[in-house]
Order: C-alpha cells, then sequence, then structure tokens
C-alpha cells in the first residue's frame, strides 16, 4: 500500500498535528505551520509574480552582464549623463590605479628603510658588544 496524499493548505487533522507538534518541538516552527494552513494557497502566486518582476527588472540584467555600472540598472536613459558618468567612472578608476601603485611603492620605500634601521640598530649593537661592525660574508 502506498500513500500518495499530499500535504495541502487547510484545516486537516494532519496539518493541524504538525502545527501543534510545530509548537511543542520549535515555536517558529508551529508558527510557520499556521501561515501555511492559512496562507499556503497563496505561495505559489506570490512566487510566480516575484519571478515574473524579477525576470522584468532591469536589475537582473545587470547582474547576468557583470557590468553594474554603465549597463544594467545604472542606465538613466539620458544618454548624456551616462556618457560623462562613464568618463568620471573611468577616470576615478584610473586614479585608483595610480594611488595603488603609490601606495605600494611606498611600502616598498617603508620597507627599505626599515631594514636600514635595523641594520644600523644592529651594527650599533655589535660595536658596543666589542665585535666591529657587522661585515658582510665574503663571496
Amino acid at each position: 500500500m502506498t500513500c500518495s496524499s499530499t500535504l495541502k493548505p487547510g484545516w486537516s487533522p494532519m496539518t493541524v498535528g504538525l502545527m501543534v507538534l510545530g509548537f511543542i518541538v520549535f515555536w517558529p516552527l508551529g508558527l510557520a505551520m499556521l501561515a501555511y494552513i492559512l496562507w499556503g494557497d497563496r505561495f505559489h502566486s506570490v512566487a510566480q509574480d516575484a519571478r515574473r518582476q524579477w525576470d522584468q527588472s532591469p536589475m537582473k540584467r545587470g547582474f547576468q552582464t557583470g557590468d553594474f555600472q554603465s549597463q544594467g540598472f545604472g542606465r538613466t536613459g539620458n544618454t548624456a549623463f551616462d556618457d560623462y558618468r562613464a568618463r568620471e567612472l573611468k577616470r576615478l578608476e584610473e586614479e585608483r590605479a595610480r594611488l595603488d601603485t603609490m601606495r605600494a611603492e611606498f611600502d616598498d620605500f617603508l620597507r627599505e628603510l626599515r631594514r636600514a634601521k635595523d641594520q644600523d640598530e644592529f651594527d650599533r649593537f655589535m660595536a658596543d658588544k666589542g665585535h666591529g661592525p657587522a661585515r658582510d660574508a665574503p663571496a
């Protein structure tokens, strides 16, 4: 014997039992079951409406193309403004790249400065101990 019945929204002994069991085990499960009993028949149409709105949204096109700024939902419809904005965004990206390069150069400078300072402190330590300045190993 097979059980082919499915759980349908509405006040049936099965749904009421699951709701009570849900409240006993963990109250949000019971609350979810109560919502399913009351509004479960509407969930399917809500999901369809949400899917239809997502399919028509410009945000979806932006996610699909991967270009969120110049295409997709970023376009205003005013071509002059959109062109201006695209130029400004490009300029800002170039400025950011230039600043990143400067930051990397500065980090290298600081690293070399710390190395020189460490070497100076080590040479001073060795001189204070009477070992003389540290010498590089002969090649």
